[in-house]
């Protein structure tokens, strides 16, 4: 039964010392928590490493939870906060390995590639997501690939609606450039 246990029973149960229900809590967020980790990061190791993380700051902090505001939008602030303080770390001077020595991207000549499968969309879509800048790629993300609601992002985010509004159209624009360029052909079947 405890499968249909909300996240504020759930928490109440963990502030008593039950681990179960913590176990329930981990299993039930943390794709979502990976995912968040893994846009703003871009590295898979580095974002099981901030949600296992968060998951640990969660338990630990977890009276500071007052019930305020829904419990994702609590806990998934954490993990975005944990990631971006990741970034900011490891901001270090690399060269893309997808450029050429000429300066030329390897995908930026694509003329024809027809009959893309779902998994190379996906595989473009991740590609071009991943160009964009941290802040953007986590409201692409938060918006379109996890469909919050304006209101959930504003409140993981801290940015007041009408600017947020302004950043995720200018995000989706530049995501449909880096798209262009990749696929100049392909970007309907994939929009």
């Amino acid at each position: 039964m405890k499968e249909t246990i909300s996240d504020i029973q759930l928490i109440d149960q963990i502030k008593t010392g039950d681990m179960t229900s913590f176990e329930i809590l981990v299993n039930k967020h943390k794709s979502f928590a990976f995912t968040i980790a893994d846009r703003i990061l871009q590295n898979e190791e580095d974002a099981e490493e901030v949600a296992h993380d968060a998951f640990v700051k969660l338990l630990t902090s977890i009276d500071k939870f007052k019930g305020e505001s829904k419990f994702t939008t609590w806990f998934y602030r954490i993990v975005m906060n944990m990631a971006i303080s990741r970034t900011r770390k490891k901001r270090i001077q690399t060269e893309d390995i997808d450029t050429r020595p000429d300066g030329i991207s390897e995908y930026s000549s694509f003329e024809d590639v027809s009959g893309l499968k779902a998994k190379d969309r996906t595989y473009y879509l991740n590609k071009a997501v991943g160009q964009l800048k941290d802040e953007e790629r986590l409201l692409i993300t938060l918006y379109y690939f996890n469909e919050l609601d304006m209101d959930e992002i504003v409140e993981i985010t801290k940015i007041d609606n009408g600017n947020l509004k302004v950043k995720i159209f200018r995000a989706r624009k530049k995501l449909a450039k880096f798209l262009r360029q990749m696929l100049p052909t392909e970007l309907e079947s994939i929009l």
